[in-house]
């Protein structure tokens, strides 16, 4: 009787370990389908089915499967404490961009977050030095658009968050408009003292780790810069030994990543977390006209794009006629604002 019970209970463990087998065979074999190129322009019906837009938080983890946290429903009271001064806002540009681009931020949600902003930037502009108060920061590093040189301004505003001793670290690039407060109600949603890696991604399929460091096929997501990112401090210092004193341009010359990629690899690989994804972001990768203007007080970052294939992509908002606010922000800011001086009354 002993030897029949051995025989039955090593065929139901063969039966478990088969159909273990099974189930992990099909959940790497689909994530091995790898797009590296962003979509030129999504749609927000295409991109509802990407994210599933929930008042939870909806993390995309280590598997590149989304997890639903429900206790982050609501602002703890920790985290309500939160406040501007609790965030460093860090916008990448360049001397290319700054006549272009730099204005119309200034005039509209830096005036929002002034002592909270830094701009880094490739060479020491007086004029707009006076204008941020001091606030803009020579990286030394080239002006072109290049994988390498990104990865160098990168590098210095991580370096920067880490040295100002502030609770959250929010990236933006200078096409981006940036809702302020919504910025702060989003964040007293997290606990900073915990690691959150909050954003949105630009891709349909997550990348895959080198070969050489995961034998599954593992797979991370990545929070894509041009629509904004927000780490915790938590998680900044957990990542610091790998990233910090430029050590952030070592690995994304080694890996040959793009710099929003790259951060994603490093919260991955070393922070140990995955993307949660927050569907408020946007960059100019979508098709912005199609946002409802009844939505946009909800939003955390907007974008514009002037010239692409399908001719302009900006915010279909009231305000005033394109020739004077051709990316759409001074409209979008007095919608949200309609109090400021420069809004028509």
């Amino acid at each position: 009787m002993k030897g029949l019970s051995r025989i039955k209970s090593a065929v139901a463990l063969l039966a478990i370990g088969y159909c273990s087998f099974l189930v992990y065979q099909g959940g790497v074999s689909s994530n091995l389908i790898l797009q590296v190129s962003r979509p030129a322009a999504v749609q927000f019906d295409e991109d509802a089915n990407l994210v599933e837009r929930t008042e939870s938080v909806v993390t995309k983890n280590a598997s590149g499967k989304e997890s639903v946290d429900k206790s982050v429903n609501s602002e703890s009271e920790q985290n309500k404490n939160i406040t501007l001064d609790d965030i460093f806002i860090g916008v990448k540009t360049t001397r290319y961009n700054q006549k272009s681009r730099l204005p119309v931020i200034l005039k509209t949600w830096f005036q929002l977050a002034k002592n909270q902003t830094w701009f880094f930037t490739d060479i020491d502009n007086p004029l707009h030095q006076n204008q941020t108060n001091g606030h803009m920061v020579d990286t030394k590093c080239s002006p072109l658009h290049e994988r390498q040189h990104l990865c160098c301004k990168t590098a210095v505003e991580y370096d920067h968050f880490i040295n100002s001793g502030k609770k959250w670290f929010c990236h933006f690039d200078d096409d981006n408009y940036v809702n302020v407060p919504r910025l702060v109600e989003e964040l007293r949603k997290y606990d900073p003292m915990r690691p959150w890696y909050l954003g949105r991604t630009s891709v349909f399929n997550p990348m895959l780790y080198p070969e050489n460091e995961t034998e599954s096929g593992e797979v991370f997501w990545f929070a894509t810069f041009g629509a904004g990112m927000c780490m915790s401090r938590s998680l900044a210092l957990q990542i610091l030994p790998v990233t910090g004193g430029g050590r952030f341009i070592s690995i994304c010359n080694k890996l040959r990543y793009p710099d929003d990629v790259t951060m994603g690899y490093i919260v991955g690989r070393y922070g140990k977390v995955g993307l949660t994804v927050v569907p408020q972001f946007h960059s100019h990768y979508e098709e912005l006209r199609f946002l409802p203007a009844d939505s946009l007080r909800e939003q955390l970052s907007l974008s514009y794009e002037l010239q692409n294939r399908k001719g302009r992509n900006v915010l279909d908002v009231p305000g005033f006629n394109t020739v004077y606010d051709p990316t759409r922000f001074m409209s979008l800011h007095c919608f949200l604002f309609p109090n400021e001086k420069f809004c028509p009354r």
